[in-house]
């Protein structure tokens, strides 16, 4: 609302800074001089407020009293104006019907309260009195807001009866502004609240009368957004309804009018069941028969009616999607606080259509005209600079030539005049960046404004963002659907194929549409086809000279040099997002330096930031941007050397041994990651692997063999240990094809080794067992001990599994008895321990505590976490079979934490497993299912079928223990099934044995040689 006070009445004070302080249980805010300048209207004498909620005012205070029962006592007080109010009207209004039996001792504290509160502000305490009958508060007419209301609505009255009109509203108008909300909003009062009803009808009488005197004044397009307002908050205020339809009427939309008088009629007969009132019957009648002393108003003379432009582009009939948008937009034009919105995002996303839609839309409320202008930021045209923008502004709004100021400033004083007293719309197309829009804005809120740029327009204060993305996919099937029509609707799933390969891009949507509108012989199977190719796309994405490359095109002109080249390398990282380390890899530049490049991409939408930290190109611009990059080959090879060291860096934590040592790897490069502990390097490998395995096959697709191999091998135990390796199948069979390509011996049998591994993972026994003779042989042929040692051991460990003992403990002993300088610790280590759990499973537990002793010296001499954890693991293994519960428990407890903290996720189910087991032979049932469900669940996301097994059987026990005999039968049955189909026959006899079916359990358990037949049931 407007708001008019004579010098006499107010005073303004400028203050800078609110501060909040408390006193008691009363909320102070002190006006201070510091921040941003705001204007506050107080009155010099004014100290009570309930024009909103109860406040107390001083010349340097204003007191929210928090505590209710003050606020009720206060609001009371006032609403009396210094009457007196009895002592049992204040106990109904502070308990309303059932008020305690000390209701007048706690009303007396009440009032004692209420005065501190004056004393401490420094008001005097003696403005609340005490009768013997009541109370009332000492309060003169221009101390309160409610008071000085009713005086200045008075005085209107008697201006409008003497003809001064303009006075009489600018009286009404300050005493409107004295409002703050609901009287007594924080009031929670019955009594109060009936009270105070007749503030709201004197509110909306004084609205009701200023608006009539305002449109007396001929200010009916001043007025109109706020009646509009008013008839929705008040739909059966006939008054308010009356001067919406009139304030229409005179500025030229009688329709709008007419329709206005219909939903009120319609809204009354179906709530109400009733007609309107005559007097708004009789101004409908008028507004219908153009009653020109109604449509023109009391003004005397009036200009000659302007013509209003009509320059919006025609909008589209297949319009599709972005209804949250463009309901956001449609929403802010009509709230006059948020006038100029700016719509941004990257070439194709639809920001024009957008635009032009939401224009057309609220065009009924500027009726003074719609404005269209190409600012041609992304053109193959020069850019229009502000002082040719607002010269062709103002030739739309009908301004002549010659009138046009030749000076940029004089040109923006010129166009916010003209746009002062009118409701124009303008929309501000393709912007090239904030100082080319800032001129152009207007300098009241009545304009409505849309800008749509490729670029974040964060220059321009008070504007609105609206940044658009891809379609969601729905709403592109949508778009396709309503450009193809039924040869979209016949295909469903090709249709989603054909907007997945167009990236969700509106654009790109449209584009592909049109071509099959052009085909008439094409079916939608026909385009996914040939947009599948990724050097397809963008060729197959042009219509008539209008193509997705031409429109990335205008984008890229716009980049300095240096940007072209950087964005150029990003087009060949693998499709996801990534970390700025490997932008900088690519480009050689420092990693802050890269991530300053791709922030100043994302502000022109080439580059998007899903989060912080984390950037990626769509997947057409980084097709687009990849043909364009130069020195690929070598931007491709500094990738796949930062990919490569960063992951040899995190297996240190992973591994028994350094891949790095391993691998021979050279120096590595600057953006290399170097990682600070097990955690970190987890998080790293998570978040990358996406990328890792993408510039893994980037490196098979361009023939970098060695690159491939190695990267396979260092990712491997990440693969393997977290149960990723079964979905990466085919990245060992491309580094298999490498090795033998290069021919690199050594590295084929290492891809074999770890595929042999992802097979017994799987449970898949046969084909890692094949694998691993085939590794022994390549490596025995071509001499090199460490590999065939490696390849024994894991095949000791197969043979183990299949219940194979003799063969697992001769391949164990052939490893230890290899012929080499000097067996590395991790493969002595391997052997040790593996013999250990042959001669644990078999029974045979002296010779196991042996060998798994000589295994934890390796491990000491070896040093970190990970080898410790597993043999504390398996001695603490042996002494649970020998039944020594209590160094059981303690030595298993000890090795989950090191596996745990060493991120050795199969060894910690395993072990977390047996512990429950040690629990359960305890008597802590309790304890013993919790590990063993945790166990199982570790177990699950390892994907290891034989352990999967060992969990199942475990935990059955536990749960027969506790008589939850169906659920222990059906993991006994899972148990079996998997360990029947991989071949694990140890597993295979506990299931039986948990079965109740013992004879066969026994039966195999003799024919695998195992000594202790009460490890069916431990």
């Amino acid at each position: 609302m407007r708001m008019a006070l004579h010098e006499k009445d107010s005073t303004a004070l400028l203050f800078r800074r609110s501060h909040l302080t408390t006193i008691g249980h009363y909320r102070v805010q002190l006006r201070g001089e510091a921040g941003a300048a705001q204007r506050v209207v107080m009155r010099n004498s004014t100290r009570f407020s309930i024009l909103g909620p109860v406040q107390i005012r001083t010349p340097v205070t204003e007191i929210t009293v928090a505590a209710p029962r003050e606020r009720i006592l206060l609001a009371l007080l006032l609403l009396r104006e210094g009457q007196l109010v009895p002592v049992q009207q204040v106990i109904s209004a502070l308990w309303d019907t059932n008020p305690p039996t000390t209701a007048r001792a706690q009303v007396h504290s009440c009032v004692s309260r209420l005065r501190q509160l004056l004393r401490r502000v420094g008001l005097p305490e003696e403005l609340v009195i005490t009768e013997p009958s009541g109370y009332r508060l000492k309060v003169g007419t221009d101390e309160l807001d409610a008071a000085v209301f009713a005086a200045r609505i008075e005085r209107g009255r008697a201006a409008a009866a003497d003809g001064d009109l303009a006075v009489a509203r600018d009286e009404l108008r300050a005493a409107l502004a004295l409002w703050r909300g609901r009287p007594l909003a924080d009031v929670d009062s019955d009594a109060v609240r009936a009270s105070a009803a007749h503030l709201e009808e004197q509110w909306t009488a004084a609205m009701s009368l200023c608006l009539d005197l305002e449109l007396k004044l001929g200010a009916a397009e001043e007025i109109l957004a706020e009646v509009a307002d008013l008839v929705e908050r008040y739909p059966h205020h006939e008054q308010f309804r009356g001067h919406l339809m009139t304030a229409l009427a005179r500025t030229g939309r009688r329709a709008d009018a007419l329709a206005v008088f219909r939903r009120g009629r319609a809204m009354l007969a179906e709530e109400l069941g009733i007609e309107p009132g005559a007097e708004l019957v009789e101004l409908h009648r008028r507004i219908l028969n153009g009653d020109v002393t109604l449509l023109l108003g009391p003004v005397e003379a009036r200009d000659e009616p302007r013509r209003a432009a009509r320059c919006l582009p025609r909008d589209i009939a297949d319009f599709a999607g972005r209804a949250d948008a463009l309901g956001r937009i449609i929403a802010a034009l009509s709230d006059e606080r948020h006038a100029v919105l700016a719509i941004d995002g990257m070439a194709g996303t639809g920001k024009t259509t957008l635009a032009v839609r939401a224009a057309h839309a609220v065009s009924p409320q500027f009726p003074d005209g719609q404005l269209y202008l190409d600012l041609r930021g992304h053109s193959d045209r020069a850019p229009l600079d502000p002082g040719e923008a607002l010269g062709a502004l103002l030739r739309q709004l009908g301004v002549p030539a010659e009138r046009v100021p030749a000076v940029l400033d004089d040109r923006a004083v010129l166009w916010r005049t003209e746009l002062a007293d009118r409701r124009v719309f303008v929309l501000l197309d393709n912007a090239l960046d904030s100082a080319q829009v800032l001129p152009l804005l207007p300098g009241t809120a009545h304009t409505g404004v849309i800008i749509t740029s490729r670029r974040r327009l964060g220059g321009l204060d008070g504007v609105q963002p609206v940044s658009l993305d891809v379609l969601p996919l729905e709403e592109g099937i949508e778009l396709l659907e309503r450009t193809v029509g039924a040869r979209a609707l016949a295909d469903r799933a090709c249709t989603t194929e054909v907007v997945e390969l167009c990236g969700r891009l509106p654009l790109a949507v449209r584009l592909a549409g049109a071509r099959l509108q052009h085909r008439p012989s094409w079916t939608v199977a026909d385009l996914a086809r040939r947009l599948r190719g990724a050097d397809r796309r963008l060729p197959e994405l042009a219509v008539d000279g209008r193509t997705l490359a031409a429109a990335f095109a205008l984008s890229y002109q716009q980049l300095p040099v240096h940007l072209q080249r950087f964005f150029g390398l990003l087009g060949l990282h693998p499709a996801g997002d990534f970390e700025p380390a490997a932008a900088a890899a690519m480009a050689q530049l420092p990693v802050a330096e890269a991530e300053d490049l791709l922030e100043e991409l994302v502000d022109v939408h080439l580059v998007e930031a899903p989060a912080a930290g984390r950037y990626r190109l769509h997947d057409l611009l980084r097709d687009y941007a990849a043909q364009l990059a130069a020195d690929g080959d070598a931007a491709v090879d500094r990738l796949l050397d930062h990919y490569l060291h960063s992951v040899a860096s995190a297996n240190k934590f992973l591994e028994l041994v350094d891949t790095r040592t391993v691998l021979r790897l050279d120096a590595p490069p600057p953006t290399a990651r170097e990682f600070n502990g097990v955690a970190e390097a987890r998080r790293w490998l998570e978040r990358e692997l996406p990328n890792v395995l993408g510039a893994a096959r980037l490196a098979s697709d361009l023939g970098r063999h060695r690159q491939i191999c190695l990267m396979t091998r260092a990712v491997s135990p990440f693969l393997f240990g977290f149960g990723y390796g079964e979905t990466q199948l085919d990245l060992y069979e491309r580094a298999i094809a490498a090795a033998k390509t290069l021919p690199s011996p050594e590295l084929e049998a290492e891809s074999r080794n770890y595929l042999a591994a992802v097979y017994f993972r799987m449970g898949r026994m046969a084909e890692a067992l094949s694998t691993l003779r085939l590794v022994t042989r390549i490596a025995e042929r071509e001499g090199i001990p460490r590999l065939v040692g490696t390849a024994l051991t894991n095949t000791a460990m197969l043979h183990s599994k299949l219940g194979r003992y003799a063969d697992a403990i001769a391949a164990a002993e052939a490893a230890a008895a290899l012929e080499m300088d000097e067996a590395p610790a991790s493969l002595q280590f391997k052997i040790n321990s593996t013999i250990g759990l042959v001669h644990t499973q078999a029974g045979n537990y002296e010779q196991a505590l042996h060998a798994n002793r000589r295994g934890l010296a390796v491990a000491r001499r070896m040093g970190g976490l990970r080898a410790f954890g597993i043999m504390l693991g398996e001695i603490g293994l042996v002494h649970l079979h020998l039944g020594h519960l209590t160094v059981a428990t303690a030595m298993l407890r000890r090795a989950l934490v090191l596996k745990q903290h060493s991120v050795n996720q199969y060894g910690s189910a395993e072990t977390l497993s047996k512990l429950g087991t040690a629990h359960r032979l305890q008597g802590r049932l309790a304890d013993a299912v919790a590990c063993q469900r945790a166990a199982r669940s570790l177990m699950e996301q390892v994907a290891d079928v034989s352990g999967q097994c060992l969990t199942a059987n475990d935990l059955a026990i536990t749960l027969r223990a506790l008589g939850m005999h169906e659920e222990a039968r059906q993991l006994n049955e899972e148990a079996l099934a998997k360990t029947i189909r991989i071949g694990d026959r140890y597993e295979q006899a506990r299931a039986l044995a948990g079965l109740g079916r013992h004879e066969q359990a026994v039966m195999l358990f003799e024919e695998l040689g195992v000594c202790d037949l009460s490890a069916l049931s431990r």
